[in-house]
C-alpha cells in the first residue's frame, strides 16, 4: 500500500527560479519549456499545458500517468535524453510495477523527477483527450478486381488405384472448376502445405482456397469461406490510418487511426533521419516502433469490425520516403542530404511476416512506388486517386503535412515536388497549438469592429457566443487551438487589421481592444483565457506557408503558367481548411473558390484503390514513371519565391480573384507590381521601363 510518506519522499515541489532549469520536450504534442530541476514529469506537463491523465493525485495508484523516457541524441532540440535524465524508480513505483505491471521503459510521471534535459513521450492511453485522427474513407466507387480471390472447390478423394498428392488434386480442381481465375502454373505457400491434409479431411474434401495472382495458393479453409479482408494503410509522419475492406465486395468495414509512434523520435522527417544517424541502432528502433504501430492499427480495425485479424490477407501501404524506408527496415540516412537518394523507388511486394505483421500466415503487403527524393508513395497514391494527369485543365494538388507534397499539371505534363513546411500547420511549435482533440479550437471568426472572437471547439456544435456552449465545453475545457483553427485565426486577424501584411501584430490595436496585449517587445492576441496568438506563432505560420507557396510556384514556373484551373487540398488537414483562409494567407494560388476542392485522405483512397484492384497497381506504376520530379533544394528561384511569400497573402502576387471575393486590407508591400498574367499590366510595365 502506498503511504503518504512514500509520496512525500518523491513529490519534490520546487518553484525557486534561481535553481537550475531543465529543458523538457513532450511528444506527440510538441510542447516544450524550462522547468526547475527536481520537478516531477507530471508537474512539468501540467505547467506546460501537456495532456497527461492522473486521477489519484500523484500517489502512484491509478497508473494512468505512464510515460516513455526518450533514449538517444535528439539533435533538433539539442538534448541527450535517457533514463538517467530522471530519478531512478521509487519504492512506490516498484510496488506499482510488482502489483499491476509496468512496461519496459515506462515510468509513472508522478514519480519520475527531472535531473537533466529530457524528451518525454506521452502514449495515447495516458492522454486525457484522444487525438481526433481525421482520415476517414471517402465514398468513391472502386471497381473490384482483387489480387487474391476465394475459390470454393470440391477435391477428388485419394484413390489407391491412382496415387497422387493432395496438392496435385487441389490444383486439378482449381483448373477444372475456376478456369477463369487460374493464370499459369499453380504453386502453394509452405504454411498451406502444412495444413492442407487436415483442412481437406475436416472439410470432407470441400475447401475454400485463397488464390493470389491466379497462380499462388496462400490460404485454405475447410468448407465454404465467404470473406477475406484487406487493409489500406496510409503511414503519415504524424498519424496513421487504416481502412479495413471486404476483398469480395470492396466495402469498407472499419477505419482506424492512431498517432505514428515514431513521433517520440522527432516531429519532422529530418529529425528522425538525424535520430537514426546520431544513435546507434536508431533506425532499427524506429522500424520496430512503426511496425508495432501498424499491428495495433490492424488489430483495432479488426476489433471495430468484430472480425478476426487473421482474416486479413492483403495489405497495401503508402507513406513518404522516410516512412517507406523505415517500415521496410531500410536506413533512410541517404535521404538526409543531397542527392536524397532512395534505396528503391519501384513498387514492392513482401510477405506480412517479413514486416513482423501478425495477420493471416499467407498475408502479403504491396507498397506503392515512390516518385523520388522526398515525394513518396503517398504522393503516388494521391496522383492515382485524384488523376490530375487525366484532364486538359491545369490542376494543383497539395497534400499539406510536416512535409508538403505538391503535384501540378495536366494530361500533357505532370510535375511533382516536396516543400519543407514543418509541423506548424499541425499545431506544433505554436504557443497554444495542439493536435486535433476534443476541446481544441477549430473554427474562429473575429468582429472587425470590436476585435472580439467567436469560435467553435472540436466535439461541441455550438459557437462560443451561443446558448449552451459553456455547458457543452465544461467536460473538456478549451485546451488549445489545432491546425485548422490556427489558419483561420491568422486569416481573420489579417482581415480585421490585427496583423499587417508583413505579418506583424499591430500594437496600435491595443488601444482599440484589450484582446491585443503587450508581450515583451511584441504583441499577442488573446482568443480565450488560455489561448493566445503570439508574434512567434505568426512567424512560424509565415515560414510554413512561404515554403508551401514557393514549392507550387516553382512548378507553375516550370509549366510556364501563372494560374491553375483547379486546386485540390489532399490529406486530413486539407479537408478541414476553408479555402478562403488558405488563400488569404497565400497557402494556395489565386483561384475561384468553387474550383478549390477538399479531397480528404487521397493517399488512403489511392491505397484502397490498389488494394481492391490489381490493375490499378500497374496504372500507378506507369503514372509515377511519367511524373517529372523537381528538386526545390537546388532551384535558385525557390528562395526568391519564399522571401516574397512571407507577406500576407504575398508581396507581389496580386491575388485578384481573392480580392474580388473578399474585402482585403489595403496592401502597400510590392505596390506597383501588376498581375503577372495581365496583358495590360505587362504593357504598363513596359511603358514604365521605357520611361
Amino acid at each position: 500500500m502506498t503511504t503518504d510518506q512514500d509520496v512525500k519522499d518523491n513529490d519534490i515541489k520546487i518553484d525557486d527560479q534561481s535553481l537550475e532549469q531543465i529543458h523538457i520536450v513532450f511528444t506527440p504534442s510538441g510542447r516544450q519549456g524550462q522547468v526547475p530541476k527536481g520537478t516531477t514529469v507530471l508537474q512539468a506537463a501540467r505547467s506546460l499545458g501537456v495532456d497527461i491523465d492522473s486521477v489519484c493525485g500523484g500517489r502512484a495508484m491509478c497508473g494512468r500517468c505512464q510515460v516513455n523516457i526518450g533514449e538517444g541524441d535528439f539533435a533538433k532540440h539539442g538534448i541527450q535524453s535517457s533514463q538517467d535524465s530522471v530519478t531512478e524508480r521509487s519504492k512506490v513505483e516498484d510496488r506499482y510495477a510488482e502489483k499491476r505491471g509496468l512496461q519496459d521503459g515506462r515510468r509513472l510521471s508522478c514519480q519520475a523527477c527531472l535531473k537533466s534535459d529530457v524528451v518525454i513521450d506521452v502514449p495515447a492511453e495516458s492522454q486525457v483527450h484522444d487525438q481526433v485522427i481525421r482520415k476517414a474513407a471517402d465514398d468513391r466507387v472502386i471497381e473490384v478486381d482483387a489480387p487474391t480471390r476465394l475459390c470454393f472447390i470440391e477435391v477428388r478423394e485419394p484413390d489407391m488405384h491412382e496415387p497422387s498428392g493432395d496438392l496435385r488434386r487441389v490444383v486439378e480442381a482449381l483448373n477444372d472448376q475456376w478456369p477463369d481465375r487460374v493464370d499459369g502454373e499453380i504453386t502453394a505457400d509452405l504454411h498451406v502445405m502444412r495444413s492442407l491434409q487436415t483442412t481437406l479431411r475436416k472439410g470432407k474434401w470441400q475447401i475454400t482456397v485463397a488464390l493470389r495472382g491466379g497462380n499462388r495458393i496462400i490460404g485454405v479453409w475447410p468448407g465454404l469461406k465467404e470473406m477475406i479482408l484487406g487493409a489500406a494503410i496510409d503511414i503519415g509522419s504524424t498519424t496513421m490510418s487504416a481502412h479495413l475492406c471486404d476483398m469480395n465486395s470492396g466495402a469498407v468495414l472499419a477505419s482506424s487511426g492512431a498517432m505514428n509512434p515514431q513521433i517520440r523520435f522527432g516531429e519532422d522527417l529530418m529529425s528522425r533521419v538525424s535520430y537514426g544517424f546520431m544513435n546507434e541502432g536508431g533506425a532499427d528502433e524506429m522500424t520496430d516502433a512503426v511496425r508495432a504501430g501498424l499491428q495495433s492499427l490492424l488489430e483495432g480495425a479488426a476489433k471495430q469490425a468484430d472480425l478476426p485479424v487473421d482474416d486479413i490477407i492483403e495489405v497495401v501501404l503508402v507513406g513518404n520516403p522516410v516512412m517507406h524506408h523505415l517500415v521496410l527496415g531500410i536506413d533512410p540516412i541517404e535521404l538526409g542530404g543531397a542527392p536524397f537518394a532512395l534505396a528503391m523507388d519501384e513498387s514492392f511486394d513482401v510477405t506480412a511476416k517479413e514486416l513482423d505483421l501478425d495477420i493471416h500466415p499467407g498475408g502479403r503487403v504491396y507498397i506503392l512506388p515512390c516518385i523520388a527524393g522526398h515525394v513518396g508513395a503517398d504522393a503516388a497514391a494521391v496522383a492515382l486517386a485524384e488523376s490530375p494527369g487525366s484532364s486538359d485543365e491545369m490542376t494543383l494538388v497539395v497534400d499539406v503535412g510536416t512535409n508538403a507534397e505538391i503535384i501540378c499539371g495536366n494530361a500533357d505534363r505532370l510535375l511533382a515536388a516536396s516543400s519543407p513546411t514543418g509541423p506548424a500547420f499541425e499545431g506544433a511549435q505554436i504557443s497554444s497549438g495542439q493536435r486535433a482533440a476534443p476541446g481544441a479550437i477549430e473554427r474562429i471568426r473575429i468582429n472587425p469592429e470590436t476585435l472580439e472572437p467567436r469560435y467553435r471547439v472540436i466535439g461541441v456544435e455550438q459557437w462560443s457566443d451561443e446558448e449552451g456552449f459553456d455547458e457543452a465545453v465544461a467536460s473538456t475545457g478549451i485546451t488549445g487551438i489545432c491546425g485548422s483553427g490556427i489558419i483561420e485565426v491568422l486569416g481573420e486577424m489579417y482581415l480585421a487589421g490585427i496583423i499587417t501584411e508583413d505579418g506583424e501584430i499591430d500594437g496600435k490595436k491595443a488601444a482599440a481592444s484589450p484582446r491585443v496585449e503587450e508581450d515583451g517587445r511584441t504583441f499577442k492576441y488573446r482568443v480565450s483565457d488560455n489561448v493566445t496568438v503570439t508574434q512567434n506563432d505568426v512567424r512560424a505560420i509565415q515560414l510554413a506557408k512561404a515554403a508551401l507557396y514557393a514549392g507550387f510556384r516553382l512548378l507553375m514556373d516550370k509549366l510556364n503558367i501563372n494560374r491553375v484551373d483547379n486546386v485540390v487540398l489532399a490529406g486530413a488537414f486539407g479537408t478541414h481548411i476553408e479555402p478562403k483562409y488558405a488563400m488569404v494567407l497565400g497557402m494556395i494560388p489565386d483561384c475561384l473558390f468553387d474550383r478549390v476542392k477538399a479531397a480528404g485522405n487521397s493517399a488512403g483512397a489511392g491505397a484502397r484503390i490498389c488494394l481492391l484492384n490489381k490493375g490499378e497497381r500497374k496504372r500507378v506504376e506507369n503514372i509515377v514513371r511519367d511524373i517529372e520530379k523537381i528538386e526545390t533544394a537546388i532551384e535558385p528561384s525557390f528562395q526568391d519565391h519564399f522571401v516574397k511569400a512571407m507577406a500576407i497573402p504575398h508581396k507581389t502576387d496580386p491575388y485578384e480573384r481573392l480580392s474580388e471575393a473578399v474585402a482585403l486590407p489595403e496592401r502597400t508591400l510590392g505596390i506597383g507590381e501588376p498581375s503577372l498574367d495581365d496583358p495590360s499590366s505587362a504593357r504598363r510595365r513596359g511603358r514604365r521601363r521605357r520611361a
